[in-house]
């Protein structure tokens, strides 16, 4: 009995920081995703993960005074995991949205998605949480989440000063990782608009905007089919290597 109590207590605190994570876990913990399944979900990851941790020392006795610490704790814990996480996501949104303000297709398809965005990171996320899902990403999660209580011991409170200064250098790294994938769209609008500004300045007669807006709505979505492949691949590396403990 006291060996199946602690298995009981230390599944619980696994599942308290799996829960909260999967509130905001790409992927598996989208809000397209119904609640019962992402429960079910964060049940076989718990039965994967728990047998894999190491607390480094017993638990304390199991009363309410400890399992409220829990339910903080590790409630605190999987919701800074999974919102690193999903900064991944936001940053391929804004690559997108920065690409669809430089190419002028901010406003096709804007609403296509559960938050209103452009069509460019539309496809972009939608393509990035298929290649998720077809890379093993629920491996990787599990691994993830055993090296996180190396990171964040268990019933610990988080060093609050340590927390900000890798959560401001994850967001940093987001937003960087947004304006890297989408250089190539910014590049050819500078290209477009001094092309047009010449032409302009060698034919003020010519209705430039009439002859400019098929060939800039041509050549993004052209560029889209070429550069999409590599910008999947240069964002999957980042989230490995996240995922592999690189934290910035």
């Amino acid at each position: 009995m006291p060996l199946l109590t602690e298995w009981w207590w230390l599944g619980l605190i696994v599942f308290l920081r799996i829960a909260a994570m999967m509130a905001v876990l790409p992927g598996l913990g989208e809000q397209t995703v119904p609640m019962r399944l992402r429960l079910a979900l964060g049940l076989m990851l718990t039965l994967t993960v728990m047998p894999a941790i190491d607390t480094g020392a017993a638990l304390p006795a199991l009363d309410l005074a400890v399992v409220v610490r829990a339910l903080l704790t590790e409630s605190v814990i999987g919701l800074i995991l999974g919102l690193w996480l999903r900064l991944f996501i936001h940053a391929l949104q804004t690559a997108g949205s920065i690409a669809a303000q430089a190419t002028s297709l901010a406003q096709l398809l804007g609403n296509s998605g559960a938050d209103p965005m452009p069509a460019i990171g539309h496809v972009l996320s939608v393509a990035a949480l298929a290649l998720l899902m077809v890379t093993g990403f629920h491996v990787k999660v599990a691994a993830f989440l055993i090296l996180s209580f190396d990171l964040f011991p268990p019933l610990i409170w988080p060093d609050p000063g340590l927390v900000a200064q890798a959560g401001r250098a994850q967001v940093a790294m987001a937003f960087t990782l947004a304006f890297t994938l989408a250089a190539p769209f910014v590049i050819l609008s500078a290209l477009y608009n001094l092309t047009l500004g010449f032409i302009n300045k060698a034919m003020p007669q010519l209705m430039v905007a009439f002859v400019g807006a098929p060939v800039i709505t041509f050549g993004s979505i052209a560029l889209l089919l070429v550069t999409a492949p590599l910008i999947l691949s240069v964002w999957l590396g980042a989230v490995d290597r996240f995922l592999a403990g690189q934290i910035p």
